[in-house]
């Protein structure tokens, strides 16, 4: 019988707003200890990594599968790819000397910079030699139409183990499922909207049961929605940063303990995102008076980052798609004192949290799939060309234990964000094994000094380790 998924309307979000100057994947650079998977004539075993993958694949069956589109309606859904290519998704390259983290990062832009097959499944992984001081990389890049950030670290403990020991799977023999025909897929979605109004009337007659709690939660809904989309449709102030961008990326990185972290949110309060918020913001500030900004224009600015709320409920963990909302968050460049710009961010994330917006869009979200499957969509687009936000700024927990590659110890990940329309920075972070590994995705020609914001975030924390009376940590190399 033939196989088929549904895309979700959020995930389809990711796939129409895509354009050749805005890719809609995300990724990861991950560095690992090379000796263990070291060849006698000293370069990487690419082919033990690419049967490695391979063997973990059965766990992962979205990545096995590519697009395919209802007729009429076109809404994508998820089929096997019959003529699936291990070799084809999991590539092999090297740096030539002396292989420093500037040519990593070039080449993780360039890679960055070139959109998916949308006619495969929706990612690669490059395996990258080469790299000064014993290490290899692998390059991760998947369309944001299949994982969000917690989805891609749940995908990542499946990749990775935290056994040193550990080798090859047994292969499992993989067949694929037969593919519906359009006339089927047609026929599906015609019994799909005709049978919306049972379930719907299953779902009032469960409600009912107790109407007081109904009221209560429809009340809540409504509040958390109108809230969202006030806060969509109000144009955050021009930057700088908002203006077209071009289809090239540049691509840096840092790295902080994450210990300092939560010994400055300890000191000052707040939490680990409010600290990383009140950073950026810091850093925000010096960016954009070295193009002109003053710190007096900054106190009449309406910046925000866009911030993504995971939703994944814990049953849901290890699930491919997306589960998340987003913030609309404020950020007060105009504040020069690092402790009252703090205390601004957590007074904001605070009202975003009683306000509930991450509801807000969860309700847009399912108003959708019950209705036209476009309406997501075009509220996203009409989000983004509006300004509702002028750069995403998004934080992903991960292990706090080491994870190996058969036997190769992972030391470093920085991950790496799509950009959206008009926003010209974005900035990315997971923690992993006592570190916070920073991100930094930017247009080419409009972010030429990247590497100079980097340092801007570094010289921001250092503020705020000061106002903490804590000592500063050493830069990153």
């Amino acid at each position: 019988m033939a196989s088929y998924e549904r895309l979700s309307v959020l995930d389809r979000t990711f796939l129409d707003v895509e354009t050749p100057h805005y890719p809609q994947h995300v990724g990861v650079t991950l560095l690992f200890e090379a000796a263990p998977v070291t060849l006698p004539d000293g370069g990487v075993d690419a082919d033990r990594i690419r049967a490695y993958i391979g063997s973990r694949l059965h766990r992962m069956p979205r990545y096995r599968q590519k697009l395919s589109w209802i007729p009429i309606e076109n809404h994508p859904v998820w089929v096997d790819d019959a003529s699936f290519n291990l070799e084809y998704h999991v590539r092999h390259t090297s740096l030539p000397q002396p292989g420093d983290e500037r040519q990593l990062k070039r080449l993780c832009a360039r890679l960055m910079s070139q959109r998916l097959d949308r006619d495969k499944p929706l990612w690669e992984v490059w395996i990258v030699e080469g790299i000064a001081r014993g290490r290899f990389a692998l390059i991760t890049k998947t369309h944001h139409c299949m994982i969000d950030g917690i989805a891609g670290l749940d995908l990542l403990a499946i990749l990775l183990s935290t056994d040193p020991d550990e080798d090859l799977d047994a292969p499992v023999e993989w067949l694929p499922e037969r593919s519906p025909s359009r006339l089927m897929l047609g026929f599906d979605e015609i019994l799909r909207r005709a049978t919306m109004p049972l379930r719907g009337a299953g779902a009032v007659a469960r409600a009912l049961q107790d109407p007081g709690e109904l009221a209560a939660a429809a009340a809540e809904r409504i509040g958390a929605l109108r809230q969202t989309l006030v806060a969509a449709l109000t144009p955050a102030s021009d930057t700088p940063l908002n203006r077209p961008l071009g289809p090239h990326r540049r691509f840096d990185w840092t790295s902080f303990a994450l210990e300092h972290v939560k010994e400055v949110k300890n000191r000052l309060g707040g939490t680990v995102n409010d600290v990383v918020l009140t950073t950026v913001t810091g850093a925000l500030a010096r960016f954009l008076e070295q193009r002109g900004v003053t710190r007096a224009a900054q106190r009449d600015l309406d910046l925000r980052a866009m911030v993504p709320v995971s939703v994944r409920s814990p049953s849901q963990r290890g699930a491919t798609g997306n589960k998340i909302a987003l913030w609309a968050v404020p950020l007060p460049v105009g504040e020069t004192d690092p402790k009252r710009r703090l205390a601004a961010i957590r007074a904001v994330t605070a009202r975003l949290k009683a306000t509930n917006q991450a509801l807000g869009a969860e309700v847009l979200a399912a108003v959708s799939e019950w209705t036209v499957p476009t309406l997501l969509s075009i509220a996203t687009r009409m989000a983004y060309r509006s300004r509702a936000a002028n750069l995403v700024v998004t934080n992903v927990p991960g292990p706090q234990v080491p994870l190996y590659l058969i036997g190769a110890r992972m030391v470093d990940a920085y991950p790496m964000l799509n950009l959206l329309i008009n926003q010209s920075l974005g900035v990315a972070l997971v923690s992993y094994a006592g570190r916070l590994g920073w991100g930094f995705m930017a247009d080419w020609e409009l972010i030429p000094d990247l590497h100079a914001f980097v340092r801007a975030v570094e010289d921001s924390f250092h503020e705020l380790c000061d106002s903490a009376e804590l000592k500063r940590p050493a830069r990153a190399r």
